[in-house]
């Protein structure tokens, strides 16, 4: 089937072949361990899990890689304030992290490498780029040579003149010019390691370069993520160490995704609207938070209201209803629900149109009203219906919508039995009290 994704680099929508056939190599920017993710940071999670799902579905292999950055200010200032060391504060929010990943109905990437498992790897890249003349030292400290790359900004669409004349540049007269970043920080403060340069660490820009360079064989990926956010300076000035090592722009494919709002503003420290993902989790559900990320094409902002919220939390609960009488009219009438046959012709064709979620959802509501039409028309078709539920069950994998069934036991068959038999008998008293047990076990 022609796929097609919309390319950060070109600015383009272009058809999706990857390098090897059946196979994807994918790496998305993970977080800086020093807090509890909030909500925002969720969204690559989401967005590029139903990625990897979407292409697992259709029938390729995907090594899927996201990181995590335990060395940085930030963590060293936060492990200070606790009086705690820089792994066990990093290890704790990892900890946090992948709970939130889960608990949003996202699967942990294939790989999850950490900074500190690869600093001899990035001291040694780091050297590389300095015997080249990509990066120069000074006083310790190493530097990316940006006026290397003729088309620095090819990402972002960065003018690098108006960079060098504005404010947004960092003044460092240490620096050959204002637009070279760090490759290497000298410090003795917080976590450090030797280098042939003295003690220090590594800048941030080179991890994930080094990352992608140990993991995958040919220094060149498929797809490279992360948020809008990340194109400048962090993306871009990875595609110039790229340039500067290997010629490449370290991915074919650049996909960004944009930002989560809420009542229409950006969440910001300073607006006082930063929202964390266990709070939002725990109030609504992973489901109902994951379905509203969904619910917007991954270029364009989510909005998180009061509204948006009730809508997906209503949309969950249809499927989940339709879901589980499905279930329950097929078990008690000798069906195998995992024979039917799925009809994920048009859902398919949405999601591999530049992963658009929208229109996927739309198919799946079409298929939830279908059901719950089927399920009321009597005599019921079995034989649609068990598609049906096949279908559903083919979406919610693909959207990572964590809606289960009960499969029924021998137990659990004559305890629901006995409860249309009581309602057979007009003995409510009895029926009631069954129905809630099965309410409780999930049956119903």
């Amino acid at each position: 089937m022609k796929i097609n994704f919309y390319n950060s680099l070109t600015n383009k929508v272009e058809e999706f072949v990857p390098q090897h056939e059946g196979k994807v190599s994918m790496y998305v920017c993970g977080p800086t361990v020093y807090n509890y993710p909030h909500i925002g940071n969720m969204r690559p999670v989401v967005i590029f899990d139903t990625l990897r799902r979407f292409l697992t579905y259709v029938g390729y292999e995907v090594t899927y890689v996201s990181n995590f950055t335990d060395v940085d200010d930030k963590i060293i200032n936060a492990a200070k304030a606790q009086n705690i060391t820089e792994k066990e504060l990093s290890e704790f929010f990892i900890g946090e992290f992948k709970k939130n990943t889960t608990g949003i109905g996202s699967m942990v990437p294939n790989i999850t490498p950490k900074v500190t498992e690869y600093i001899q790897a990035i001291i040694n890249y780091v050297d590389n780029l300095v015997k080249i003349g990509a990066a120069y030292v000074v006083d310790g400290d190493v530097y990316f040579r940006v006026s290397k790359i003729k088309d620095y900004g090819a990402l972002s669409g960065i003018n690098t003149e108006d960079l060098i004349a504005g404010a947004r540049v960092e003044e460092n007269s240490k620096k050959e010019s204002p637009l070279d970043f760090a490759l290497w920080k000298k410090t003795t403060e917080g976590i450090n390691w030797d280098s042939p340069w003295g003690k220090g660490r590594p800048g941030w820009h080179t991890e994930c370069c080094v990352m992608i360079d140990t993991i995958f064989p040919d220094h060149y990926i498929d797809i490279h993520g992360g948020g809008y956010d990340l194109k400048f300076p962090h993306h871009e000035n990875e595609i110039a160490q790229a340039e500067a090592t290997h010629n490449n722009k370290i991915a074919k494919f650049w996909m960004h995704n944009g930002f989560i709002n809420f009542d229409g503003e950006k969440m910001s420290k300073s607006l006082g609207n930063v929202v964390y993902a266990k709070d939002m989790i725990e109030r609504v559900g992973g489901v109902v938070t994951r379905l509203v990320i969904l619910n917007t094409h991954y270029r364009m902002p989510v909005n998180f209201t009061e509204d948006t919220v009730k809508a997906a939390a209503q949309e969950v609960n249809k499927m989940v209803m339709a879901y589980k009488q499905a279930a329950l009219a097929l078990q008690t009438n000798g069906y195998n629900l995992q024979e039917g046959k799925p009809n994920m012709e048009k859902f398919v064709s949405a999601l591999a149109d530049d992963l658009n979620t929208a229109n996927a959802l739309s198919e799946l509501y079409n298929v939830v009203k279908e059901t719950n039409q089927l399920l009321r028309t009597r005599p019921i078709d079995f034989g649609k219906l068990n598609n049906n539920f096949k279908t559903l069950t083919d979406m919610f994998y693909c959207l990572g919508l964590d809606i289960k069934y009960v499969s029924l036991t021998d137990e659990y068959k004559k305890l629901y039995e006995e409860y249309n038999q009581s309602k057979a008998n007009k003995d409510f008293a009895k029926s009631d009290e069954l129905r809630k047990v099965l309410i409780e076990k999930g049956i119903m």
